[in-house]
């Protein structure tokens, strides 16, 4: 079993963007889930079914969140993975919105919104990383120089 390296590298902390910065550098959708905590429609996003390799970068700052070796159909309509690739690049909350006690996943460098984890994953961590498409960017380069 792979486990998450605990990296911690805290040099390109992007939390003191103006809303203003981080609305020219984002879609309006990407600002919407990313810096508003939305979520985007099920089935839409453009990591749902992909199968290509490489990391999964949060599209707000670049930092390495997940790995395609750890992604999974879970059936939901948003793209899942049983673990982060470096555990100190996310941050786990609880999350009482919608009338639903839940724990919301975000970027640790930015506060960027992913999505939520949930305990009905597969093995090995039994875990699942719901996490919306429009919040990650995937470096298919990182798979081919890995």
């Amino acid at each position: 079993m792979k486990r998450p390296r605990d990296v911690r590298d805290h040099r390109h902390m992007d939390t003191t963007r103006t809303d203003k910065e981080w609305r020219e550098q984002l879609t309006p959708e990407q600002y919407e889930v990313l810096r508003r905590k939305g979520t985007e429609r099920a089935f839409t996003g453009e990591y749902v079914h992909t199968e290509d390799e490489g990391i999964y970068r949060c599209a707000g700052c670049g930092a390495e969140l997940f790995g395609s070796d750890t992604k999974f159909d879970s059936g939901t309509g948003w793209p899942s993975f049983t673990e982060p690739s470096v555990a100190a690049n996310v941050e786990l909350h609880r999350d009482l919105s919608h009338f639903m006690i839940r724990t919301e996943v975000t970027c640790r460098r930015c506060g960027g919104h992913l999505g939520h984890v949930f305990d009905d994953g597969p093995a090995p961590t039994g875990k699942r990383y719901c996490i919306n498409s429009c919040s990650l960017q995937l470096d298919r380069e990182a798979a081919a120089s890995g």
